[in-house]
């Protein structure tokens, strides 16, 4: 190995300083822990009443998962989730347990979407979707994105596909 190959990071660790998502990303999560909470701990409260166990054994243990899924772990998502964008590639890192570190180089884009759901909307939020060419990972989701912003890099990565082309 030359002194060169050695000196020289990879592309994807030359990167190392990751965009975090928009903070209302953190919120919409929490708003969607609440909504598979509340079923949740009905579910519980029901089968509580049902089974002939010590009076609240099962609620108190849901509820203690909830407060968990509600209050720590979109905390951590959002702590785990980044992106870094270059002049020809998207980098999209993601996962608290399994890490995933995504890099899209432009010419490989096929389309792009923005989405936006009813809470999304809400927060102002829109998730960014790059349809690649190939069939592993052929699309890669970046969720939690300003909805301007998330527009703005659609557009970033139009024009870089454009002059590509041309």
């Amino acid at each position: 190995m030359s002194e060169q190959e050695i000196d020289t990071p990879a592309p994807e660790a030359q990167d190392d300083a990751l965009t975090r998502l928009h903070p209302n990303h953190e919120k919409a999560m929490r708003v969607q822990g609440v909504g598979f909470a509340i079923p949740a701990l009905v579910a519980a409260g029901i089968a509580d009443w049902a089974l002939p166990l010590f009076p609240g054994a099962i609620f108190l243990v849901a509820l203690g998962i909830a407060i968990v899924l509600v209050l720590r772990l979109p905390h951590r998502r959002f702590t785990a989730r980044g992106f870094a964008m270059s002049d020809d590639r998207l980098r999209v890192v993601r996962g608290l347990l399994f890490r995933s570190d995504t890099v899209v180089p432009f010419g490989r884009v096929q389309h792009i979407d923005v989405d936006r759901g009813p809470l999304e909307r809400y927060y102002d939020l829109a998730t960014l979707t790059l349809h690649t060419a190939g069939s592993h990972n052929a699309s890669v989701h970046l969720p939690g994105l300003n909805h301007d912003d998330a527009l703005a890099m659609r557009e970033t990565i139009r024009a870089h596909i454009k002059r590509e082309s041309l």
